[in-house]
C-alpha cells in the first residue's frame, strides 16, 4: 500500500507543471484506491549531462515517491543506438556503445538532486533487448502497420520534404512501448514532445496482453534563449548539477519573460504566489529585475539549498551589481615572460580553441586587469598576477 491517498496531494500530483493526463479518471481512481503504482520515465543518454529541463518528469517522479510509488528510472542505453526521433526534422546522429556508456555513467548521480535513488528501481532496456532475437523484432513488428507508425508529424514532414527515414527510426515508437510491457509499467511520464512514442506503448501493452498505463505528458522547458526548448544540442541548457553561483548567473541571462515559465515549472512557489510576483511587474510595484532574482533564488535553493542560494545572490551581487571581481576564481600559473594572448586564453580555459579566443579579442570581449585588450597579436607579458575576463561573467587568474 501506498503512504498517502490525500486528494489534495493526487490533484496537485495531477495538475501541477502538467499538459495532459490519458485517461484523467483512471488514473486519479488508481491513485485513491491505495494500491503501489508503477511509474516509468525512461531516458536516452544522447549526452552526458541532465539539464533544468529534465528536472520537470523528474519533479513530477518526486511527487509519486512522496506518495509511496515506485518510481522507475530507465536509462535507454539500448534505444540511443537508434535515436528518438521526436521533434526533429532529419535523422539524429548513431551514437556508439562507447558515447553512450560515457553519457549515462553519471546519470543516477545526477537524478539523485531531485530524487531518493535508494529508493528508484534503475533499469536499463539493454537488460532485454541483447538478448532477444531476430524472432522477437518479427514478432514485435508483426502487431503493426507501416501506416500507424508514419502517422507521426515529423515522419509526414520528412516524407513530403523527401527526407529519408530509416526503418530503425520506424522500430523506435515500437521498442519503447515494449519498455513498458518489461516493465509493467501503470503510470508513464513524459515531455509533450514525446506525446507519440507515450501513446504507442499503450497499444503495445494491449497487443501483449496488458492493461494499458495511463500517461502524464508535462511541458516543455523553454532554454535560455528564449526560443527553443532547453537542450544540450541547442547550447540554450542548465546543467542540473551546475555550480549554483554560475547557475544563478545563467537564469538571471535569461529574457524577462521566461521568468514566470522558470518559477512555474521549476519550483516550489505556489501558483498563487506566482501570479502575485507577475500582477505586482505589471503593475510596477516590484522591479522586473526583483522578479527574476527571485526565480533565480528560488531554482537554486531547489536544487542546492537555500544557503547556496543565498551565497550565489551575494556573488552575483558583487560581481553584477558592485562591479567587483568574483570571490573565488580558477588560477593557472605561466612561465615569465611574454605570451600570445591567443594562447594565453586557451591555456586558461576562456576560449576552446585559438580561433574562438581571436574572435573574442576582435569583440572587444577581453580585459585584462579591467583593461580592453583588442589586438590578437598583442603579447602579454606575466610578471605579476593577471585577472583575465570575458564578457560579464568569466574570470581567470594568471601568475608566475
Amino acid at each position: 500500500m501506498v503512504k498517502s491517498t490525500d486528494s489534495r496531494k493526487i490533484q496537485e500530483l495531477l495538475s501541477r507543471s502538467v499538459k495532459e493526463v490519458i485517461d484523467n479518471v483512471n488514473l486519479e481512481k488508481k491513485l485513491k484506491s491505495g494500491r503501489r503504482l508503477r511509474v516509468k520515465f525512461g531516458i536516452d543518454p544522447t549526452s552526458a549531462n541532465l539539464h533544468l529541463g529534465h528536472s520537470i518528469p523528474l519533479r513530477k517522479l518526486k511527487q509519486f515517491q512522496e506518495l509511496g510509488h515506485k518510481v522507475i528510472f530507465l536509462i535507454g542505453d539500448f534505444t540511443a543506438r537508434i535515436g528518438d526521433p521526436s521533434a526533429r526534422t532529419n535523422k539524429r546522429k548513431v551514437l556508439t556503445e562507447q558515447e553512450i556508456k560515457k553519457n549515462m555513467k553519471d546519470y543516477v548521480r545526477q537524478a539523485a538532486v531531485i530524487l531518493d535513488m535508494d529508493k528508484v528501481e534503475i533499469r536499463y532496456n539493454s537488460e532485454w533487448y541483447e538478448k532477444k532475437g531476430a524472432g522477437f523484432l518479427m514478432d514485435l513488428s508483426s502487431r503493426f502497420t507501416y501506416a500507424r507508425l508514419v502517422e507521426r508529424d515529423e515522419f509526414k514532414k520528412r516524407i513530403e520534404q523527401d527526407i529519408d527515414v530509416s526503418m530503425l527510426e520506424l522500430l523506435y515508437p515500437l521498442l519503447q512501448g515494449y519498455d513498458s510491457v518489461a516493465l509493467k509499467s501503470d503510470v508513464e511520464i513524459g515531455g509533450t514532445d514525446q506525446k507519440f512514442n507515450l501513446l504507442f506503448a499503450r497499444k503495445v501493452q494491449r497487443k501483449y496482453g496488458q492493461q494499458q498505463e495511463d500517461i502524464i505528458t508535462l511541458p516543455l522547458l523553454i532554454g535560455t534563449d528564449g526560443f527553443k526548448k532547453m537542450s544540450k544540442s541547442c547550447g540554450n541548457y542548465i546543467k542540473l548539477t551546475e555550480n549554483p553561483t554560475e547557475m544563478f548567473g545563467q537564469l538571471m541571462s535569461i529574457p524577462d519573460v521566461l521568468v514566470w515559465h522558470y518559477l512555474d515549472l521549476l519550483t516550489d512557489l505556489p501558483p498563487k504566489q506566482i501570479e502575485e510576483i507577475r500582477a505586482n511587474v505589471s503593475k510596477a510595484i516590484l522591479d522586473p529585475k526583483e522578479a527574476k532574482l527571485r526565480m533565480a533564488k528560488e531554482v537554486v535553493s531547489c536544487y542546492a539549498g537555500e544557503s547556496a542560494a543565498q551565497k550565489a545572490e551575494e556573488e552575483f551581487d558583487r560581481v553584477f551589481t558592485k562591479r567587483e571581481i568574483p570571490s573565488v576564481i580558477p588560477s593557472f600559473r605561466l612561465p615569465k615572460g611574454e605570451v600570445s594572448i591567443l594562447d594565453m586564453l586557451v591555456v586558461v580555459k576562456l576560449a576552446s580553441s585559438k580561433a574562438e579566443a581571436k574572435r573574442l579579442v576582435l569583440q572587444k570581449g577581453v580585459k585584462i586587469n579591467g583593461k580592453v585588450h583588442d589586438d590578437w597579436k598583442e603579447r602579454v607579458e606575466i610578471k605579476k598576477d593577471l585577472v583575465i575576463q570575458i564578457g560579464r561573467r568569466k574570470f581567470a587568474k594568471v601568475s608566475q
